[in-house]
């Protein structure tokens, strides 16, 4: 089931510096959103507040009606999140599935003493994970390369390889940080494809941390906008591209003078 995130003026503090300052928006179950700004405008600093890496000063967020605000990123897949990162972590000598099924440790039923003693029913849910895993692979188009080593991949594969791992964990809450970054033209087309698919399904509500406009544009319902660690505007992508307060964190007051 898609989930719901709600923030409530969420703030962070590191010693005398604020990052972020009363933050508040909310996202509806099955929607994308796009986290958008300038360099040094708090998106990344906001993800990981959301998925548990900082803990806020103060402030909300919830998961549907769980408060999740300062809870450590290994408790939070019990609660639906996945998160990729703009730099993949893969183990880099191990297979393309191998990698994916990582993703499925969240869902282990039973406890060390039956994976231990290889009971039955743990012979079967590995086989379904597997299935699934290369079900997820085939999906991305990277059912070729199940049974290759990750590092023999493009970058660009490897973050596709990333989001199947994420998928395993079935999360309800996708956090995408920067999936386009330095992805050559014709990768981010599939990117865009495979971001439209999941949402298509209607089973994932989905935020994506991006600089590609055109990406965030092609697959988001909604925008946020921070700059220097307040939120700027919300709304449409195409109304984000045409506000001068936008225009002017992006380019300069100047160019926002031109466009009004």
């Amino acid at each position: 089931m898609p989930s719901q995130l709600t923030l409530h003026e969420v703030n962070l503090r590191f010693g005398g510096v604020t990052v972020l300052k009363d933050v508040s928006f909310s996202v509806e179950p099955g929607s994308i959103l796009g986290l958008v700004g300038p360099n040094g405008a708090g998106k990344t600093s906001l993800f990981n507040c959301i998925s548990g890496h900082y803990k806020p000063t103060s402030g909300s967020i919830r998961i549907g009606d769980v408060e999740v605000s300062g809870m450590p990123p290994s408790q939070l897949p019990r609660h639906g999140l996945a998160r990729t990162f703009q730099h993949p972590a893969l183990q880099l000598n191990a297979t393309v599935l191998e990698n994916v099924l990582l993703g499925a440790h969240t869902r282990l039923p039973g406890g060390p003493v039956s994976w231990s003693l290889r009971l039955p029913f743990t012979a079967r849910h590995e086989r379904e994970q597997r299935e699934e895993a290369e079900a997820l692979l085939d999906s991305v188009g990277l059912g070729w390369a199940t049974h290759l080593a990750a590092d023999e991949l493009s970058h660009g594969l490897h973050k596709s390889i990333e989001m199947c791992r994420a998928l395993l964990s079935k999360p309800g809450l996708l956090l995408l940080d920067e999936p386009a970054a330095g992805l050559p033209h014709a990768e981010v087309e599939t990117l865009i494809q495979t971001i439209r698919t999941l949402r298509d399904t209607g089973d994932l509500t989905i935020i994506v941390v991006e600089h590609n406009m055109g990406l965030i544009a092609a697959v988001t319902d909604h925008v946020v906008v921070l700059d220097h660690g307040r939120k700027l505007m919300e709304g449409s992508a195409a109304e984000a591209q045409s506000d001068p307060r936008v225009i002017e964190a992006y380019l300069g007051k100047e160019a926002a003078d031109d466009a009004a």
